[in-house]
């Protein structure tokens, strides 16, 4: 579980570092954004649970992987262009990290089920919302017909079904990370959409 939390507060970190790079923030800034968005979603999770101290408080290697991944990410769009792509695809990655990461969490409390699942969701797409929100974007939970705190729904869902069934955590957990990921990137590169709701006037 704590692999899965490291993972997903580096990527996150990245994503957030490339976001706060193409609204041109200093550096202060963008290890600002970074950082909430790797423990924004796990922060969230951790108070709703009482588990105390938060995750990053009570381990604080956490921090500095937020830096090392920020550091990195910076030295790597001053050598070389980052892909259009490559923000959505750190953010499916962390999205998938942290949703699994979370359930689990929810689970070692003894929770289960539909709350497993919200909780799972919800530590996967709270960062990405503070993210957007402090970068002045549209949260990606908010654009329209946007595959995204569904696909985290989907991915847990599946984890928690394996697992119910007989194939263990640690399989069940990347079936579901694996998951999330091709429905975020189905999302990404063909256009993979939710239906749209509208009521006529």
């Amino acid at each position: 579980m704590r692999y899965l939390d490291l993972l997903g507060v580096a990527v996150f970190a990245a994503s957030g570092a490339l976001a706060a790079g193409r609204k041109s923030f200093d550096l202060f800034g963008v290890i600002v954004i970074a950082a909430v968005t790797a423990i924004g979603g796990g922060t969230l999770r951790d108070l709703l649970l009482g588990r105390s101290p938060v995750f990053w408080i009570g381990d604080p290697s956490y921090l500095w992987v937020i830096l090392l991944a920020t550091v990195a990410t910076v030295s790597w769009a001053r050598v070389r262009k980052p892909p259009r792509e490559s923000l959505a695809i750190a953010d499916a990655l962390g999205l998938a990290f942290f949703a699994i990461a979370g359930a689990q969490v929810a689970q070692s409390v003894g929770l289960g089920g539909i709350v497993a699942v919200l909780m799972g969701a919800m530590t996967g797409v709270a960062g990405g919302v503070v993210r957007d929100v402090l970068t002045n974007d549209v949260p990606m939970i908010l654009r329209r017909g946007e595959l995204y705190a569904s696909a985290a729904i989907g991915g847990v869902t599946l984890y928690l079904c394996l697992e119910a069934l007989g194939l263990g955590r640690s399989p069940s957990g990347w079936v579901g990370m694996l998951a999330i990921v091709a429905m975020r990137l189905a999302a990404i590169f063909w256009g993979l959409r939710l239906p749209v709701f509208t009521v006529k006037e």
